[in-house]
Formats: structure tokens, sequence, C-alpha cells
């Protein structure tokens, strides 16, 4: 049966309503034993450090559409839900309310209770998130919901670890490490971010030991000098090789220090004498390793400079470096400062820039991983859509170092490693162990956590439950779509592919559909610098979950950053209006309360076309979501929905729903009730608040749209002569509407048509009706041969039509009407002639601005000419 709608569409009073009765029905709850194809998502889980913003609503908007609509078309449909622990950020985001609120540190509380209080900030942020998720419309299954740090999650990253480190892929080892002194802790070459700084090049004198002479080096870095072990020269290089086993004495330190030898250094380039510091520079590291050169590091965690910088201890590194350079200028070794913009790595949390340092750290060994997550994505068996991303892949892959997993920080999957006290043994366990197995001795572990990445890479199969063979792992992984932003190629998806490829043997996904950032209406990238970030919760409380998601669909196409404005929002509220009124006038004129799509031979000609319509829209919007052209879809169907169906076919039926009883009217009822309820579900992957609600309120089969099924094309359905025909149909009458548009004539004054063409299976009795009813004919006359000199032409494909413009226009008051424009454009023209003919102006005005009047008077002049015409035409 159907039901009533409000008058008046208000989302806030059903949307909560309705997602509850999607979620208590278990239609977002799949059954693995099931035997449909499967398709299955796993969610890029949120960070739990606070709130979804724009970008996690686009990412889940476009998640949920490609769940919707496979779920739909029958598939075994499974979205993973779940957030991420994000060690360093949400340290950091407990850390500072600590600060703020209590004025304590994390080491005033110690380890233990301090993770009490992360943990208690997961949950809070956890359940803000999928609240969030939930008001957005996200069809996730509730039931499996995830957490990179929940019990499953973290024996899978017990269990990875271990088989690695036996595997000899993991290891522990004193290496080159990028470190943030503001979060303590190392970072992955992932995540360090390069930018464009000013700094200078520093030329100093270092003095040869035996000889009134020295070298010279350039540095951007002098600070770090107190660690140099040596200064490198190319042995191919002439100018200098003969340095080659000279002794070289440190400035300010006195120390000496060898030239070495060595291929790193760059003909040409420089001095062509290189300082090596090996524990403060990644090649220099290499090079020290070379060469057998000590490590010397300069400087504290929190980047202040240690006993090895002599009187410069405790300072910070760059009060060192304004120091130090005055102190080097005052002894005479500055040769001199030369400005230069270099790129600087910081970190992509908290923007501190990064110290190149040595460390005891924990890596993974990448080169063995990556060669098979390399050739999977050249074979063709995960593709990146749009392909162009995959470029960004290979670049990382292929040039990928040793990756650091070690992370300073107490929030996190601490690295399960224990250390004998007595010992020393290292024992690294998938389970905890409590004594030495070597010698019975007190263990203690590992105080280090793992990267974030590190378990996340893990998530396609983790959440389906490995290590054990569940169920969901065996119907759902590999999964079908990993739906995220290109910023994240390195960071995840690399990762997540080698991951899948060594621990289950098989790729994590097949698809990888990648969208770009949102940005505001400016292009400027959201922030809160910029004060132009939106909370999508108060867009959905302003104007629902469905003008939201519209407005992040609409226009987007794979990879491309879109820019979210005002003007989309009001363009989804209109088009939510749109559906609802002419949702609301099909119900007012329903009798029947079942609907079926009536025989070929009962349907009218414009039955016929909006069936055919529908059908070709079917087929094309779903070869678009099979394309990930999720925007091009949108587009369709919503100039399908407002044109084609709203502003055409409802407005043709007219009159045959004020034929009441009539088989007619039956007919037209059942065509838009057909039309309607099946488009309603191509639209709900997009829109599913206002698509369900609309589509329980029509006569329909089934519980909910949800699970109905998605509407396939038919060839019986098609129907392209009829087509044709009410194409040229529309396009006539829209030429009239235009000519009626042009010469002012209000829709009120009808005016007698004659129509000429030979096509009388289009222009005929049976649609007269359509001119009547939509171009304001009072009435239609069809020959073959026409022509009347008192009446306004306009040409279609298949017609002329003559207008009399007696019957459109009261001559006298039109006339009247063009004498004052011509009044108006006469006074406009000897103002611009009197002001051009002025010497003094055409003399000191700006070129363009003299070249913009000369254009204003050639336009006016212009339109006098044909204000006179039109006056002349009605006169005669």
């Amino acid at each position: 049966m159907k039901k009533e709608l409000a008058k008046t569409y208000a989302p806030s009073e059903l949307e909560d309503r309705l997602y509850k009765f999607w979620n208590e029905n278990g239609y977002f709850t799949p059954d693995a034993k099931n035997d449909n194809e499967s398709f299955s998502i796993v969610i890029p889980p949120p960070n739990v450090t606070g709130q979804l913003h724009m970008g996690h609503a686009l990412d889940e908007t476009l998640q949920d559409i490609l769940v919707r609509y496979k779920r739909m078309q029958g598939f075994n449909t499974l979205w993973v839900p779940g957030t991420d622990h994000a060690g360093i950020a949400t340290q950091i985001k407990v850390e500072e309310r600590l600060r703020v609120d209590e004025h304590l540190t994390r080491y005033d509380l110690g380890r233990e209770k301090f993770l009490e209080r992360v943990w208690d900030w997961k949950d809070t942020y956890e359940n803000r998130i999928t609240s969030q998720l939930k008001k957005l419309g996200a069809s996730c299954d509730w039931s499996r919901q995830r957490f990179t740090m929940d019990e499953g999650c973290s024996k899978a990253v017990r269990e990875v670890f271990v088989n690695l480190y036996d595997k000899g892929l993991i290891y522990r080892g004193n290496r080159i490490i990028n470190w943030c002194p503001h979060c303590l802790t190392a970072l992955s070459d992932a995540e360090v971010e390069y930018k464009d700084q000013p700094g200078f090049f520093w030329h100093i004198k270092y003095p040869i030991k035996g000889e009134d002479n020295y070298v010279e080096i350039a540095t951007t870095r002098p600070e770090t000098m107190f660690g140099d072990t040596a200064v490198a020269v190319n042995p191919e290089d002439e100018n200098t090789k003969h340095l080659i086993g000279k002794t070289l004495i440190l400035p300010i330190v006195g120390r000496e220090i060898p030239v070495v030898a060595d291929d790193y250094v760059e003909i040409g380039f420089g001095t062509g004498c290189v300082k090596i510091t090996p524990a403060h520079d990644p090649n220099d590291f290499l090079v020290g390793q070379r060469h057998g050169l000590e490590q010397i590091k300069v400087m504290n965690d929190d980047a202040t400079m240690n006993h090895y910088a002599g009187k410069y201890e405790g300072m910070d590194r760059y009060a060192c470096r304004k120091a130090l350079v005055s102190d080097l200028e005052a002894e005479g070794f500055l040769v001199k400062t030369e400005p230069h913009d270099h790129n600087v790595g910081v970190c992509y949390r908290c923007g501190t820039t990064v110290e190149p340092l040595t460390s005891d750290q924990w890596f993974v060994k990448m080169k063995p991983l990556a060669e098979p997550a390399i050739e999977a994505v050249e074979n063709g068996s995960i593709k990146f859509v749009p392909e162009r991303f995959s470029k960004n892949y290979f670049n990382w892959m292929n040039n990928i170092l040793d990756w650091c997993i070690s992370r300073q920080l107490w929030w996190g999957h601490r690295i399960p490693a224990f250390y004998c006290d007595d010992c020393g043994e290292m024992t690294v366990s998938k389970e905890d162990v409590t004594v030495c197995p070597k010698c019975g001795g007190k263990v203690h572990q590992d105080s280090d956590v793992l990267d974030t990445w590190f378990s996340s890479a893990l998530w396609p199969f983790s959440t389906l439950g490995w290590p054990e063979t569940t169920e969901d792992l065996k119907k759902y992984y590999p999964t079908s779509v990993l739906v995220t932003g290109y910023d994240i190629i390195t960071f995840w998806v690399s990762r997540m592919i080698f991951s899948g490829l060594e621990h289950m043997g098989e790729k994590p996904f097949s698809t990888v559909f990648i969208h770009g950032l949102v940005r505001d209406a400016q292009g400027r990238k959201m922030s809160k610098s910029l004060g132009n970030g939106i909370d999508p919760l108060e867009i959905i409380s302003q104007y629902g979950a469905d003008a939201l998601r519209f407005a992040l669909a609409t226009g987007n196409s794979p990879g491309n950053d879109m820019r979210f404005s005002p003007e989309k929002i009001e363009a989804a509220r209109n088009f939510n209006n749109k559906i609802w009124n002419a949702a609301r006038f099909v119900l007012m004129n329903l009798t029947i309360d079942e609907a079926k799509l009536p025989c070929e031979c009962e349907l009218e000609l414009e039955d016929k076309w909006i069936i055919s319509k529908f059908n070709t829209l079917c087929k094309e919007v779903t070869v678009n979501l099979d394309h990930f052209e999720l925007g091009v879809s949108l587009s369709k169907l919503y100039d399908f929905i407002w044109d084609v169906f709203c502003d055409w076919y409802i407005e043709l039926v007219k009159p045959r729903l004020n034929d009441k009883g009539s088989k007619s009217n039956e007919v037209a009822q059942n065509v838009l009730v057909y039309v309607l309820s099946e488009t309603l579900k191509l639209l709900h992957p997009f829109m599913p608040f206002i698509t369900e609600e609309i589509w329980q309120s029509l006569p329909h089969s089934g519980e909910s749209i949800m699970i109905s099924e998605y509407p396939k094309f038919d060839e019986k359905l098609s129907f392209a002569e009829d087509e044709e025909r009410m194409a040229a149909l529309i396009a006539t009458i829209r030429s009239i509407r235009n000519v009626r548009n042009e010469m002012n004539v209000p829709p009120s004054k009808k005016a007698a048509l004659t129509i000429v063409s030979d096509r009388r299976d289009i222009y005929n009795e049976k649609t007269e009706a359509f001119f009547v009813k939509l171009a304001s004919a009072s009435s239609v006359t069809v020959v073959s041969e026409y022509h009347d000199e008192n009446s306004v032409q306009t040409v279609s494909e298949n017609a002329v039509v003559y207008i009399p413009l007696a019957e459109m226009i009261d001559f006298e008051k039109e006339i009247a009407r063009l004498e004052g424009e011509k009044k108006n454009t006469l006074f406009e023209i000897e103002r611009l002639e009197k002001k051009l003919s002025n010497e003094g102006f055409v003399a000191k005005a700006p070129a363009a601005v003299v070249e913009g009047e000369r254009a204003k008077l050639a336009k006016y002049r212009d339109t006098l000419e044909k204000i006179e015409s039109a006056i002349e035409k009605f006169k005669n």
C-alpha cells in the first residue's frame, strides 16, 4: 500500500529512522556461507585522533556507493569498518590534553597509567567516528567492526613480526634514520615530507696538517661538523685527487681527520671536497661504512648538542649553528656565506625539521618483499584507477630502502622482543616471554612500539580473522576494491600489497580506486590555518546526508581533486526537493495499489519514450559504475530525473492523469510508478535515504530498496523509433519556447501554430495536445506546404513552425517598448561618442580603457540597428 509523503522534504525527520531500520534488519551483515559471488571492501581506518573531516566523508561516500550498488546486484557484499590507533598522532593529542588540562607529562603518569588514558581517548573518539559514519549512511557491517590494536589484529601483528624475523626479513641494526626531535621518535622514509626552505651554504676552511694551506668545504648544516670523521674527494678529479691521504684539522675542534677517495663526490660540483659526517647524513653513512670511519653522534634526541660539541653543549641545533658560524668567522675559518634554497625533510605529523642520525632501530628488509609487489602491478593482477597512479607506486617501490619500523612511543604495538637482564639473550616470540630460555633469568620487553603502518599493512586480512583460517577469510579475501586517496599510496597501499603477497600468498585486492583531495571553492587545501575547513556533520545537520553525498560525488572523477562549494550543496538540496515534489505529485495522482509495466500495445508514444530512455540510462549508469566513473553516473541520473522525467514526462502525461477512470490514465500511472521506482533504485547507492523513503511510499514489493534488485538493461524495452519521434517533438517544442522567450511573450498568451512537415508519424492529431499543453498553442495545424510573411518561423530538424505575430504581440505596446529602448540606446551612443571625441581622454586614459569604450560604442550601435529593424517590421 502506498503512503503519503510530507509536504516538504525534511531529512532530519527520516534519516536516523531509516538507518536504524536497515541496521536492525541485518541488511549490512552478510553471511559468509552464502554461495553468491563476494564483493568486499575494508574501510581505510580513520585515525582515532578526532572526528571525520571532509576527506573522510568523500572516501566513505565513494565506498558506500560501490557497496550499495554491488549489494543490489546480488553480490555477497561485505564492508568492514574500523579505526586506526595512529601511534604518533594519538599519543601527541593525549599528551597535549594532559599538559593543558593537568600540567602533567606522560612520565608523571608512567607507561601503564598513560596508556589507560589513551585507551579512554580511543573509546571516546572511536564512538564519535562510528556515529559520524552512520550519520553519513555508511552501510558497514558493524558486527565486524575492528580496531588496529584489538586482540585479533594484535595477534596478526605478532605473527607477522615473528615470521619475518625468522626469515631474516626483520632485523635490528644501527643505521641512519629520520629522527623527529619534537615527537622524539624515528620515522620511516614515507613519514618524511619535503619542503623548500631558504637557507645558506657556509664555505669553511679545513686546514691541511703540516702545510700552510687548506681545503674549502661547503655545508648547509655547519653544526654537524663536530661529527665529521673525514673529507672525501673523487679519485678521478684532477683538481682534488692530490689531497687523497692527507690529514686535515677540524676547525674549532682541532681533531685530525683524513681525506678519503670516494666516487660519491660529484666532479665539478661545489668545491670538490665534501665533509663526511657518518652519524648525521644517509650518504655520509654509506661512505663511512666503505672506509671504516668512526660514527660520532653530536646531538641529543631533542636536537640539542651533546658533549661532542664542546662549549656548545646543551644548545639547540639552530642556536649552535648561529654561534658556531660567528666563531668560525671570528677565527678566520669562514670563507663566505651564500643564500641557498633547499629541500628539507619535515615530520609529516608535526612539521618539525627531521634530523638524520644513527640509531639502534628495527628494520624490515624491503628488496625481497618489494619485487613480487612490483610484479603484481606490472602484470595487471592489481590495477590502479586511474592507471597513471601506478607510476607513483613504481617510483616508490623501485627505489625503496629498508623500512624503519620501531618508534620511541608508548602507544602502539609493542615490539615482541624480550631481553634477558642477566645474559643479554634476545628472544623474539609470538607469546609473552617471562624467563630467559637460555639461562632462566629475568627478562624485559623492548620498550619501542611498531610503526602505525605496520599493523595497517595487514588490514585486508587481519580484519577477516587471520592468522586463523576463518570463514570470512575464505569468502572475502582477497578483497575486491581499495578506495583511497593518492596521498597514501606510499604509506599504505604499497605496504598492503607486499604484506598480502607475503603472508597470504595472494594479492590483497584487485583494484586500487584512487580519489583526489577535497578542496575549497578557490581550489585551496582545507586547513585550520586557512579557516576554510567544513565540518561534514554540520552539512548533514542542515541539509541532510544525501545532499552531502550528492555534493561530494557530483563531478567526481578518479584521481582528481574536487572543489567543495556552497553552490554544490544548494544544488543538492534543490535536487532533493525536485525528486520529493515529483514523487508527491505521482502519489497524489495514484489510484492503483499495485504497479506493473503495461504491455507494449497499451503504451503511448511518450510512455515508450520514457521507458526506452530509462532503459538506456540503466545500461550507461551500470557501465560507468563498473569503470568507477561515479561522477559521470550521477550526472546522467541527475539529467534524467530533472529534465527527462520531471520536466518532460510528468508534463506530457498530466492530461491523461486528469482523465480519471480511463485505460490511458491507468497506463500512465503504472509507467510513472515503474520509471520512478526503478530510477530510485539506480539513484539509491548515491542518495540512500530519500530513495528509500519515496520507494517505501510507492506501490512496491520487498522490504527495502537497498536489497531490491538493481535495474538491468532489457533489449525488449528499447523503442528506438518511438524515442526518435518523441525527441523530434521535444526539439520542436523547445524551439517554439525559445522564440517566445526571445520576444518576451508570456506562456499565458496563446497562439495558433502551423507546422509544416511530411513526418505525420511525429506531427499528428495525437501529438497536437503536446503543443497545446507545452508550447502555449491555441490550435495546431499540420500541413505539407505553407508560407506567411507575417509569422515568426522556427525551424527544427523535422519541421518548420509558423507563429502569427499578431496573436503573440500587442504591436502598439511592443513599438512603445522598443521606442523606449531606442531612446536609452541613443543616449549611451551620444555619451560615448562625446567621450571618445575628447582628445584629452584618448591621450591620457590607458589603452585598454579606451578600447573598452570603443567596444561599448560598437555594441550600442549594433543594438540600435536591431531595435530600428524591429520597429520597422512591426510598423509594416
